[in-house]
Order: C-alpha cells, then structure tokens, then sequence
C-alpha cells in the first residue's frame, strides 16, 4: 500500500478511536457514492454525523483542514446526500465534522475535531 493511503488509514483509525472515546457510535467506514468517499459514518445523540479524515505528516503545506475547500465541501454535502437518499432509514438531522490529523515524526500526534462544518439546516 502506498504511503499516503497507508497514513490515511492510520488516520482513519485513529480519528474512529478517537470518536469512539466521545461517545460516538461507529456505522461504517470508506463508503464509496458517486460524489467521493466518506470516510467515517457515526451516530451522536440523535443525528447521523459523516466525518472527514485529513491527515498529514508534515505541516510544510499547512494544517490538515486547509485541505477542506469549499469545493471539497460542496462533494462532502452531495456524498452525505447520496448516502441518506440510499438510506431512508437515517435519522433525519445529520452534520459533517472533519477530523484534521498531523502526525510529524518525532512529535506528539495532534488531533483537532471541527465539529459541524456543514448541516442538514446549511
């Protein structure tokens, strides 16, 4: 497997612990629609929460969640549109976090969680 999916998958597990110690309940990982990839599906109190992983292993081209273009949101919006039209059984509030990790060797792995950054009300 190729370093950046070797690290996107270190990223994903640690970001699905990570969720898991604030009391999210896990539903499925790397779904594929025809918009992208969602990487984490989870349950929160009574809402369906799509969570974007970013993570990377340097800070030369900035943090993690600058990644997250409004481009890359408008795909995150229509992939989590996919997914509850395929799943009418969803609950019918949900949001998009995003999970931004940096993980420099040498260092402390850094975890930041960007709750909310587009809702079903956006």
């Amino acid at each position: 497997m190729p370093y950046r999916q070797s690290l996107g998958r270190w990223g994903e597990n640690r970001a699905a612990e990570f969720l898991s110690k604030k009391g999210y309940t896990i539903l499925e990982r790397n779904i594929y629609t025809p918009y992208g990839e969602l990487d984490l599906i989870a349950q929160h109190a009574d809402g369906l929460v799509f969570v974007e992983v970013k993570t990377r292993s340097s800070s030369s081209l900035g943090p993690p969640e600058v990644s997250v273009t409004p481009a890359k949101q408008s795909h995150l919006r229509s992939a989590a549109q996919a997914y509850l039209q395929a799943h009418p059984e969803s609950p019918f509030d949900w949001r998009i976090d995003l999970i931004a990790i940096l993980k420099v060797p040498g260092q402390d792995v850094q975890i930041e969680h960007f709750e909310n950054i587009i809702t079903s009300e956006a």
